[in-house]
């Protein structure tokens, strides 16, 4: 498989449900039981967020334990990040903002990558980049969905995958705008949830969100 004909199969993974769990993790020992019971609510795409110590033996954990899963890397911010995370088994990195250089290094090397771009100005960057789909982020500080809308006008071939402002409730909202590829968001799977171990409630939340993607989307 070439590298762009890869980016293309991680993309259409992501947006396969629609539904991307944004993960910040304390301990890597909660990381499979993690993995394991989003795959068991339906959802096999996770993010692990570079902010916190065991982030990168969290990763690898899923990577070693759960081949299943779909594993990204979010809050990845420099190419050292990039590279311990890709070492790590993350398969698409996910960035707040927009580097043209940072995004550079990740298509010369087939990454997927999906940089935040919320303005005009950075969407035609991406775009220009060859990008097709981009982070929205904050979603709900930039506009959310009425934001998104009104993007999508002048940006008719731009996918987003909004994160901030995502939960059960508003799920549904953002999953019916065409131009929206997948959303983020800790909803499923929260800091204190996955302290407490609390796997069960994690699986069922999956479940409630999948069915509703399910629901909106006719798959």
């Amino acid at each position: 498989m070439s590298a762009a004909q890869m980016n293309t199969a991680v993309l259409a993974q992501v947006g396969a449900i629609g539904i991307v769990p944004v993960i910040v993790i304390d301990n890597a020992a909660d990381a499979v039981p993690l993995a394991q019971a989003l795959l068991e609510g339906g959802i096999d795409c996770i993010e692990i967020t570079m902010r916190t110590a065991p982030a990168l033996d969290a990763m690898t954990a899923i990577r070693d334990e759960v081949p299943d899963m779909l594993l990204g890397a979010g809050t990845v911010i420099t190419i050292d990040q990039a590279e311990q995370a890709l070492a790590a088994g993350a398969r698409f990195l996910v960035s707040p903002g927009y580097d043209p250089e940072f995004v550079a290094w990740c298509l010369e090397r087939g990454v997927p990558v999906l940089p935040g771009a919320v303005t005009p100005s950075e969407i035609m960057a991406a775009r220009k980049q060859g990008l097709r789909v981009v982070k929205f982020f904050p979603a709900d500080v930039y506009g959310g969905v009425k934001a998104i809308k009104a993007l999508s006008s002048p940006f008719a071939d731009m996918k987003f995958m909004p994160t901030g402002g995502v939960n059960l409730e508003t799920l549904a909202e953002f999953l019916r705008v065409p131009a929206i590829h997948a959303v983020g968001g800790s909803w499923i799977a929260s800091k204190a949830q996955i302290a407490a171990g609390k796997f069960d409630e994690i699986a069922r939340l999956a479940r409630e969100s999948v069915a509703i993607a399910h629901e909106v989307r006719g798959s």
